[in-house]
């Protein structure tokens, strides 16, 4: 049965700051878009929303939900073989130790990315910008990756243990593909344990249902 309070059933320590910018790291390498000529010079990828990067966000650190993405798309036409990663996402101990549930709020689940992106910044690993224009309320964050940041990733693909996050971004730009953040967002909200959370609780696991 769903879990409504998810809060009730599990508990797990939050994700360090360094762990939270290797997936956001990590993410943007994988997932993000080649860049434009409007875009800021220096500049290689990027993801151009924040509803969009914490969507892929939240499959990078629930990987259970991962697995059920990756099953729903076997349904729909991918390839076969692909049931055995999600079986292995589920099963192996390597993911369970990176599971970092995030709070479901209005838009679904969601954690400020400040912290870590500063630190991202901080290095010159990335960047990001506000698009708007002037005197509008709402202005679209847009997330980039800098040259640096990519031989950052370089270097973490060949390290065997950070190399999982670098893997996990390929199985999450695969589901993902091209949708816009509130389509991921609806996509998630299918499962019936993230939907039925309380607003401000942790979203529980789907272990058991997949």
């Amino acid at each position: 049965m769903p879990t409504k309070n998810a809060d009730s059933s599990f508990a797990r320590p939050s994700a360090t700051r360094t762990q939270h910018a290797i997936r956001l790291l990590a993410l943007l390498d994988r997932c993000g878009e080649a860049v434009t000529d409007l875009d800021p010079p220096d500049t290689i990828k990027v993801v151009r929303s924040e509803l969009r990067l914490q969507a892929m966000d939240f499959w990078m650190r629930n990987p259970d939900y991962l697995a059920g993405e990756l099953i729903t798309q076997v349904d729909g036409g991918l390839d076969p073989s692909y049931l055995k990663r999600a079986r292995e996402l589920v099963d192996d101990s390597e993911p369970d130790l990176r599971w970092y549930p995030m709070p479901r709020w209005l838009f679904g689940a969601y954690e400020p990315l400040d912290d870590a992106f500063s630190l991202l910044e901080a290095y010159g690993l990335a960047t990001v910008r506000r698009a708007g224009e002037p005197g509008q309320k709402r202005h679209r964050s847009q997330f980039y990756l800098a040259p640096p940041g990519v031989d950052a990733v370089a270097e973490i693909t060949t390290d065997p243990v950070l190399s999982w996050y670098t893997e996990q971004a390929v199985l999450v730009h695969l589901v993902a593909g091209d949708d816009r953040g509130g389509e991921l967002k609806k996509r998630q909200y299918e499962q019936a344990t993230y939907a039925e959370t309380e607003l401000g609780s942790r979203i529980g696991p789907i272990t058991d249902h997949v």
